[in-house]
């Protein structure tokens, strides 16, 4: 049985601050316990945990204009936040993880504005066949957290403005724009304002976990009550350099493909026909093994079937991100894709 449920909601609209609080609430959070956290960040594109900041944003343009580019600890691809989209944040200890009763949280919430919600793909919620919601996870040995976006009335526009979007991606979902393929969902219902979102996910948070806890309805955690000095060096990680934008790199190849669970960019420095220095960027979901897979190539010989051979396998690859619980598959799918690399 679920010991505690809490609830926090973020004072300010600064990324690296409200990133900063969902560590630490991770971290923090006493055992047994379900969390809520809702958070908005003021004009940011945040990055998955393996993106190219310099692919993916238009890093100049958003920082010219006020903006901010944060990288989350989390898979998956870019998204743009304003003050009309609301992001939401489980955390719970492994026992208590279920992506499907949470998203329950998310839907129930939705469709008390009469709207009728679907999972689609890898990561998002659709309404009238357009998404609304991307979700993405990340796990430690013990505790684990589920986050994603609500777009309520977030401006469109800026979207399309500092995000790269690969033809790739597009094509895969058989659009043309990115635009085309998200929805606001006080476009699709008039009664949604953020406030009123906000007020439905504690209702329905509260229902679906309280017969779970006894009958205990969540409590609220105060601010206050957080460390301060744990909070800034949090902090500190998110806003620095090194954490957001890593050190820009030039490659002498650059391989790229798209699969099912996600866009791969393979990036050699080679020097005498061996690896010196190998990078993954991609927006899977799997963070855990893109990160194991650009360490494994570092020292290869520069030859395909040597490079498929060095990729990690499937042993403790992290499945589940998908909403239908099912193995992300991207040691298979790389392997195969290495071993046919035009080199």
């Amino acid at each position: 049985m679920i010991k505690n449920l809490y609830t926090c909601r973020a004072r300010c609209v600064d990324p690296y601050e409200n990133l900063a609080l969902e560590e630490y609430l991770l971290g923090s959070l006493p055992k047994g316990s379900v969390c809520l956290y809702l958070w908005q960040n003021k004009d940011t594109v945040v990055i998955g945990k393996n993106q190219n900041p310099w692919r993916e944003c238009k890093v100049h343009t958003l920082e010219e204009d006020g903006g901010h580019l944060a990288r989350r600890l989390s898979g998956g691809g870019a998204v743009f936040h304003d003050l009309g989209n609301l992001n939401f944040t489980f955390l719970a200890d492994r026992e208590f993880y279920d992506i499907q009763r949470q998203l329950d949280v998310i839907e129930a919430a939705v469709s008390s504005f009469g709207l009728a919600t679907e999972r689609s793909g890898r990561n998002d919620l659709t309404a009238d066949g357009k998404k609304f919601s991307g979700n993405a996870f990340y796990k430690t040995a013990d505790r684990a957290y589920h986050h994603g976006t609500l777009l309520i009335s977030s401006d469109m526009e800026r979207v399309g403005k500092y995000l790269n979007v690969s033809e790739r991606k597009l094509n895969s979902h058989s659009v043309s724009s990115v635009r085309s393929r998200v929805t606001n969902l006080s476009g699709l219902s008039s009664a949604i304002t953020v406030e009123g979102m906000e007020k439905r996910l504690w209702e329905t948070f509260s229902e679906i976990y309280s017969p779970l806890a006894g009958g205990k309805t969540p409590e609220s955690i105060g601010l206050e009550s957080i460390n301060c000095c744990e909070m800034e060096k949090l902090r500190e990680k998110y806003a620095s350099w090194q954490w957001r934008m890593g050190r820009k790199m030039d490659f002498d190849m650059t391989f790229e493909t798209r699969f099912p669970w996600g866009g791969v960019t393979l990036c050699f420095d080679v020097s005498g026909g061996v690896i010196k220095k190998a990078k993954i960027f991609s927006d899977a979901m799997d963070c855990g093994y893109i990160a194991r897979a650009s360490d494994a190539l570092t020292g290869v010989r520069l030859d395909p079937k040597v490079i498929a051979e060095a990729l990690p396998g499937e042993e403790g690859e992290e499945a589940g991100y998908d909403f239908s619980e099912t193995s992300s598959g991207c040691s298979k799918d790389m392997k195969k894709w290495a071993a046919a690399l035009d080199i």
